[in-house]
């Protein structure tokens, strides 16, 4: 299913064999002929790290562009047309973020075989963190601040923006089991239209482990959570899905990528999930993991554009050791459903699902939130 050269980033912060095998030189020359805009097909210059897909830039007659390729039990054709559709609308709002191409039959979503294909303009700016990997913390405090700021003009750019919720949980930052008052019973009610994580907990005394995990954070948190109002979030707020004009700590950010795990959740969902990504090295647990300059950075940037009170930054705080629990399940579906790793899986749960929320237990896990509350 692998070739045996190309690489991407492993879940221990390594570089190992990918899910799914690289792009083809026949296979995107085959794809871009659908697409008559963008010419001659002339090489591929770069595969992607990230391990969830297949991905590549690509030169053609007529510039680059940036071809993505998934397994049709991650994303059906309609499934990634639901990202499409929130970024055409990001578009127009004037967000800064690259147009998905259509091919020869207004399709921007391709099916061929057992996968479906999307194809991108390239991105503008300087691809600054192409090769961080999604949970290594910024270093750059007054990026930390931009991409808060950014944040707040896409959410206000989601205003309004009303499509229903996905059609998947697979790989979807998606939020109902924190909103619900008894997420137990919720997730129950999800497992029969969820057989492969259904499966998995079969093996694992969940209900308990789950219901432990949940108890220090969520009653305190779902009834203020609960009255948020919905909103269309991006899903995966890390600097490596940005890019910049440059490297000085002054750059502004030129394009916004990725919406793949992007949701109808709530504005705090973002900025806890920006602040998860980015200011934590949960591949380097120890006191020093903990980055809250970079979390008020982004709390701070974010209200220069858009409004947060005492209240709301207090409620993130609550927020943050539960931000993760839907998406590490869709995770753990996803390793024991489709990829069918076992060992994957068990990470999943047991060190992102179980233990991103113990950590917030700990001395250094306290020290953040409580940084956090004091971001006002």
């Amino acid at each position: 299913m692998n070739d045996s050269t190309h690489r991407a980033h492993g879940l221990a912060g390594d570089n190992t064999p990918p899910d799914w095998p690289a792009l083809t030189t026949a296979e995107v020359e085959t794809l871009l002929a659908g697409y008559p805009q963008v010419g001659r097909f002339g090489a591929i210059r770069w595969h992607s790290p990230r391990p969830l897909s297949a991905a590549c830039l690509v030169e053609t007659a007529r510039g680059n562009v940036f071809v993505k390729r998934h397994h049709r039990r991650v994303r059906s054709v309609a499934t990634l047309s639901e990202e499409h559709r929130f970024i055409a609308h990001l578009r127009h709002a004037g967000l800064p973020i690259p147009a998905v191409l259509r091919d020869a039959q207004a399709r921007t979503a391709v099916a061929i075989g057992d996968w479906v294909y999307e194809v991108h303009e390239q991105a503008q700016g300087t691809d600054l963190y192409r090769e961080a990997i999604s949970w290594e913390p910024l270093p750059v405090s007054d990026h930390a601040l931009v991409a808060g700021r950014t944040l707040a003009t896409l959410h206000n750019a989601a205003e309004g923006y009303a499509a229903p919720q996905r059609d998947t949980h697979i790989l979807v930052a998606r939020s109902e089991l924190i909103l619900a008052a008894d997420p137990i019973a919720a997730l129950q009610a999800q497992l029969p239209s969820r057989p492969g994580l259904a499966g998995y907990l079969a093996g694992r005394n969940w209900t308990s482990e789950l219901g432990e995990l949940l108890a220090p954070w969520h009653a305190t948190a779902q009834p203020l959570l609960a009255r948020q109002p919905q909103l269309w979030t991006h899903g995966d707020w890390h600097v490596s899905n940005l890019c910049w004009s440059d490297s000085s700590a002054g750059a502004h950010i030129t394009d916004v990528l990725d919406f793949g795990l992007a949701a109808a959740n709530f504005a705090l969902f973002d900025i806890a999930t920006a602040i998860e990504r980015n200011a934590i090295a949960w591949l380097a647990l120890d006191d020093h993991a903990a980055h809250a300059d970079i979390a008020c950075a982004l709390v701070t940037g974010y209200r220069q554009v858009r409004p947060l009170d005492r209240a709301d930054v207090r409620l993130l705080a609550d927020l943050l050791p539960l931000v993760h629990v839907d998406f590490a399940l869709s995770e753990v579906e996803y390793f024991h459903a489709i990829t069918q790793s076992r060992a994957n899986a068990d990470v999943a749960y047991d060190t992102f699902l179980r233990g991103h929320a113990a950590w917030f237990g700990t001395r250094a896990g306290q020290s953040l939130l409580q940084a956090i509350r004091s971001c006002m």
